[in-house]
Parts: C-alpha cells; sequence; structure tokens
C-alpha cells in the first residue's frame, strides 16, 4: 500500500502528480499505484503511445480499467475517456489504442500474457 492515498480528484487528466514511469510492453509505460506481489492485487497507470498494443492475455481476477484520456480498443469495442471497463476471470483480449491513451487499472490477480 502506498504511504499516502490520493484524492481521486488529482488523478484526473492534466492534473496528474508527478509520476514514474517504467517499460511495461513495447509503447506502454507504467506508472506503479501499489503491488502486492506474489499473484495479489495491483493497480497502476497505464500509458499506451499511439498505435501500441497489449498481446493477448488471459484474467485470472478481476481486471477493472478507467480510460482517463484519448482510447482503447479490443474486440468488444472502442473505449473512449470515461469509459469503465470491467473482464472478468476466465476471459481474454487484445487492447490496441490506435491514438494513445492513459488508463487506471487495477487487477485481482496479474494476468496472464498467452
Amino acid at each position: 500500500m502506498p504511504d499516502a492515498a490520493l484524492p481521486v480528484l488529482s488523478l484526473l487528466p492534466g492534473d496528474l502528480p508527478p509520476l514514474v514511469w517504467e517499460p511495461f510492453r513495447e509503447g506502454i509505460a507504467v506508472s506503479w499505484i501499489y503491488r502486492t506481489g506474489a499473484g495479489g492485487p495491483a493497480a497502476a497507470f497505464l500509458r499506451y503511445d499511439p498505435g501500441a498494443a497489449a498481446p493477448h492475455h488471459v484474467h485470472d481476477g478481476y481486471e477493472h480499467i478507467l480510460v482517463l484520456e484519448g482510447s482503447q480498443e479490443d474486440a468488444r469495442g472502442r473505449y473512449p475517456a470515461g469509459s469503465f471497463v470491467v473482464n472478468p476471470p476466465g476471459t481474454g483480449h487484445t487492447v490496441s489504442s490506435p491514438e494513445g491513451c492513459l488508463v487506471l487499472i487495477v487487477w485481482e490477480r496479474p494476468v496472464r500474457f498467452v
């Protein structure tokens, strides 16, 4: 758990505190909010460059995504800023962002890239 919780309103685009970014996947950077390790929950910001895609992965737990800027898409549709997506356990998808995006993501359990 982080030392101090950030107020939700401070997470809106344009008002983000300075974040530490690291590579996650090609064209995708991550800024971790928390990680519990050992297959437990985690939350992070993901920043997709225009045209970036996360390869096919399977959810072993719930995945919650709030699109803050831009849009992302998968086989079920396009999710513009303001969209809230819940992917239940046992589902899988490939995610892309033709225009780039910033999302807040919460994983109940880590995803498995297949």
